[in-house]
């Protein structure tokens, strides 16, 4: 195999993952497979092309308008109910892209969905920042012992399993949630009152014939191979600070167990961030500016809208102390695994960029000048910089790699304030 990326978020998730994707599969050329390795539909992965078209990619790898294939690894979680939606925005931007499943593969079902919607709202000001999709209800019914498989909906017992699930899971997890005497909008879809079993199977067996089932193994086949990760560090399960986190594995331990079985030796990892702080959804943001964009930033992002569920995208100055303690904790997560991996920093949004930018360094303010920010923060960070991006869309993107420069004597660099 010639080239095997990974990219992955280093913040909250909205750093840029999706042009990272777009500018490498671009680059690479011949058969590439973009490999979703962690999370589900509630990722929101935007991309724009030169050519002015412009996608939210949510199931399908953002590599998909360079001609990439798009493989849904054991660790992405499908669903189906919206799955068709993306499909049909994607054909009319003239896209019909090649997708393959690991038959491993977890599925959503509408009570996952209407689970995690109903306790959601039933937290009121305390919500955890769920988008309300179901992931890690899925997630949690499956290490019940109640799972539902990509390989199950090709099974001539479908019918059965839903209705197993229906009465074995969701009506005892129910009443351990006090979900059976409240009050709320999706109660009766949850009781039976309103019951939604057949769309379900039709939505299950429709996708089960659009995709192709293959083992992440191979992937090995394919000339490339892009891993692209979801959400970010900062909402890790293991690594974020909970309950604001994802009930997933943002960083490497998937993309090294995925790599281990497709027998991938080496990966060159490309950790993205803006070049300062966003967060969508509840939960701490040190150094949050709590406006609507900073002050040192004209910020256009047609990805992040506000929404019943997360409300708006939230920005604050660069934790350049806490990013890189993250990274290098999730490096540290898959030494000795037999996977090599060469980190690297993607930095996005340089171009947004219009006046000097304040960032934080053990809790001190610095501020860099524009034309700094692409030597200084790998300096900082102890990263070569793989990616730089001074623009939407991957003409606007530079690949170069370029070496860790000197050690930094922030004695030259004046802090702000």
């Amino acid at each position: 195999m010639k080239h095997v990326h990974a990219v992955i978020g280093a913040g909250w998730g909205d750093e840029g993952k999706g042009l990272a994707v777009d500018a490498l599969a671009a680059s690479l050329g011949g058969d590439v497979v973009v490999v979703r390795s962690n999370g589900g539909a509630q990722a929101g992965h935007g991309v724009h092309t030169p050519d002015g078209r412009h996608h939210v990619f949510h199931h399908i790898g953002a590599g998909s308008f360079t001609g990439a294939r798009t493989h849904l690894s054991r660790f992405f979680v499908a669903h189906p109910m919206v799955f068709f939606t993306e499909i049909e925005a994607l054909k009319a931007k003239g896209l019909v892209p090649g997708l393959s499943m690991d038959p491993r593969s977890q599925i959503t079902t509408h009570w996952d969905m209407a689970i995690n919607q109903s306790l959601e709202f039933l937290r009121g000001d305390g919500r955890h920042g769920s988008c309300g999709l179901g992931f890690g209800e899925t997630l949690e019914r499956s290490e019940a012992g109640f799972g539902l498989t990509f390989e199950d909906l090709h099974s001539d017992d479908l019918q059965q399993r839903l209705e197993h699930i229906r009465d074995a899971w969701v009506k005892p997890r129910l009443a351990a949630l006090d979900l059976l005497d409240r009050d709320y909008p999706l109660k009766d879809i949850l009781t039976g009152k309103v019951e939604m079993l057949d769309i379900f199977m039709a939505d299950c067996l429709k996708f089960s014939e659009a995709i192709t089932i293959a083992r992440d193994a191979d992937i090995s086949k394919a000339d490339a191979v892009i891993f692209e990760g979801a959400q970010g560090l900062r909402l890790d399960m293991d690594l974020g600070e909970f309950p604001h986190v994802t009930r997933s594995l943002t960083g490497l331990p998937n993309v090294v167990a995925i790599a281990r079985e497709a027998g991938i030796e080496m990966i060159d990892v490309t950790y993205m961030t803006r070049t300062y702080g966003t967060r969508h959804g509840a939960g701490p943001m040190p150094y949050e500016l709590g406006l609507d964009e900073p002050g040192f930033a004209k910020v256009i992002d047609l990805t992040n809208a506000p929404n019943e569920w997360q409300g708006r995208i939230r920005y604050g100055e660069l934790d350049l102390t806490g990013l890189k303690n993250i990274i290098q904790r999730d490096l540290a997560r898959i030494e000795g695994q037999g996977v090599t991996c060469n980190a690297g920093l993607g930095i996005t949004c340089i171009d947004q960029l219009r006046a000097p930018v304040d960032m934080m360094l053990d809790d001190l303010p610095l501020t860099l000048e524009i034309e700094d920010v692409d030597d200084v923060l790998p300096r900082v960070l102890e990263l070569p910089l793989h990616l730089a991006s001074w623009g939407p869309h991957r003409g606007k993107v530079s690949l170069e790699r370029i070496p860790v420069g000197p050690a930094l004597d922030l004695g030259n660099l004046a802090p702000s304030g």
